[in-house]
């Protein structure tokens, strides 16, 4: 797992954490079940805060990509899960959202976004 935080970055700290480790769990370098570092731990090897490293695991919670458990820490879990899917959902729209309105904005048809769409679904 690793976390690289940027002061030119416009998200905050904290986001950036999140943001992070979301991808990381999305793509799988980080399995479900797998037990993640401390909140003080994290802090640490990052250079933060304890409260920052909270609120992304906080915001990781809420989102259902990880559940905490009292003396046990945070674990990664399933993407099978209902939460999990909808942030898939979420980034699915908003990936299409964006080449459809690039292609609206180089007068692209719809035939020939289809085409791409197919020819990138069947690689």
């Amino acid at each position: 797992m690793k976390i690289i935080i940027s002061n030119q970055s416009e998200l905050p700290i904290y986001a950036q954490i999140r943001e992070q480790l979301k991808e990381q769990i999305l793509s799988g370098r980080i399995p479900e079940g797998t037990t993640l570092p401390s909140i003080r731990q994290l802090a640490k090897e990052v250079g933060v805060s304890v409260i920052t490293t909270t609120r992304a695991y906080s915001e990781l919670e809420t989102e259902g990509f990880i559940a905490t458990m009292q003396g046990k820490g945070s674990v990664v879990l399933p993407t099978d899960n209902n939460l999990l899917r909808e942030q898939y959902l979420l980034r699915i729209e908003e990936g299409l959202s964006t080449a459809i309105e690039t292609a609206k904005a180089m007068g692209m048809s719809m035939e020939e976004l289809d085409g791409i769409f197919k020819n990138l679904m069947d690689a």
